[in-house]
C-alpha cells in the first residue's frame, strides 16, 4: 500500500480538529469541497471509511479515531521539520494557537501579547478566550494558559508553571476612611465584604510567620468574576480578597489599598499546558519562553 499524501493527512486533521469540512475550509481559506475531496481521496487510497458524514452530522469511525491520532502526530512532525529550517533561517514564524479563560487573558496575558507580536513579527499568535473547558488536544491548540488554586490533575500534557500570585485583602481608600482599617485578621469579622461565592465566605489567612486565622466578614455583594469584584471594591462596597495579578494596577495607582500587609489569603498559580509534541515546535517554545520571562519574572 502506498503511503498517504501528507497534504491529505493535513486536510483530514484540520477537518477533525474543526469539526467539519466547512469550518476547516474557512480556517484554511479554501472551499469546503476541496477539503471534502482530499479526505475522500485519502479514504479511497486507504480503502476504509474514516469519517461518517451526513448533511447534519460529522463523526469519526472507530478506525478513524485511531488513524487521527497518528495522522495528527505525522502533521506535527512535519511542522517541526519545517520550523526547524525556519529557525535556522531566522526568527520564529507560523501560527501558535493559544487558549485561556477570561480572567487569565485579561489580567495575566493581555499586557504582554502585543510585545510578543512585535518581538516576533513573523509569528501569528491566535488567542481563544473562553471559560468553558477546552480540550486542547482534540481542538488543536498549541498552548493553554490556566490559572488554578488546586493542583492540576496528572495528564499526558506538558506542564510549565509560570507564576504563583498571592491573594491580598484590599479595599478602596474611601471605605477605609469611613469604616476604619482592620489591624488583625480577627478585625475582619466586623467589616463589609465583597466575596467570591454565596456559600462559604470564610477567609483563611496566613502570615509570613506561619500563623493561620479564619475570618468571616459580612458579605454584602458576591460575584464569581474578579473584575466585577474589583469594581465593587473600588466603589467602596466593602473589602475583598484579590490576587496580585488582578489588583496590581489599582494598588499602584492608589485606587485600592492593601490591608493586613503581613497576611495573605491563599494564592493562585498560572501554568502553561501543551500537547507533548506541539511543545517541541520552535514557535511554541518561543512563546513559552517569552511568557516565562515576562510573567514568571
Amino acid at each position: 500500500m502506498a503511503l498517504p499524501n501528507l497534504n491529505d493527512l493535513y486536510f483530514f486533521v484540520q477537518a477533525v480538529e474543526h469539526g467539519g469540512f466547512s469550518a476547516a475550509g474557512r480556517r484554511l481559506g479554501v472551499p469546503k469541497s476541496t477539503v471534502s475531496k482530499r479526505v475522500a481521496e485519502l479514504e479511497d487510497r486507504l480503502g476504509v471509511r474514516l469519517i461518517q458524514r451526513t448533511s447534519r452530522s460529522f463523526s469519526l469511525t472507530d478506525l478513524g479515531r485511531d488513524f487521527y491520532r497518528h495522522a495528527q502526530a505525522s502533521v506535527i512532525e512535519a511542522e517541526m521539520a519545517q520550523t526547524i529550517v525556519r529557525t535556522h533561517l531566522g526568527e520564529p514564524s507560523g501560527i501558535v494557537r493559544m487558549t485561556a479563560a477570561v480572567p487569565t487573558a485579561q489580567f495575566v496575558l493581555a499586557d504582554h501579547l502585543a510585545e510578543l507580536s512585535m518581538l516576533y513579527p513573523k509569528l501569528h499568535l491566535s488567542l481563544h478566550v473562553s471559560d468553558r473547558f477546552v480540550d486542547i488536544v482534540q481542538e488543536g491548540f498549541d498552548i493553554a494558559v490556566r490559572s488554578h488554586q488546586a493542583p492540576l490533575p496528572d495528564s499526558t500534557l506538558l506542564q510549565k508553571k509560570l507564576a504563583t500570585h498571592p491573594f491580598f485583602v484590599v479595599a478602596s481608600p474611601d471605605y477605609v476612611r469611613i469604616h476604619g482599617e482592620p489591624l488583625r485578621p480577627e478585625d475582619l469579622d466586623a467589616h463589609r465584604a465583597v466575596t467570591a461565592g454565596q456559600t462559604d465566605n470564610t477567609w483563611r489567612l496566613a502570615s509570613g510567620a506561619g500563623e493561620e486565622v479564619a475570618a468571616n466578614p459580612k458579605p454584602v455583594f458576591s460575584a464569581d468574576e474578579p473584575m466585577v469584584m474589583m469594581k465593587a471594591a473600588l466603589a467602596g462596597l466593602g473589602l475583598t480578597c484579590l490576587p496580585i495579578s488582578v489588583c496590581r494596577g489599582a494598588l499602584a495607582e492608589g485606587r485600592l489599598v492593601r490591608l493586613l500587609p503581613d497576611w495573605t489569603a491563599g494564592s493562585i498559580t498560572t501554568t502553561i499546558l501543551m500537547p507533548h509534541r506541539r511543545g517541541q515546535l520552535p514557535a511554541v517554545r518561543a512563546v513559552v519562553d517569552f511568557l516565562s520571562e515576562r510573567i514568571g519574572g
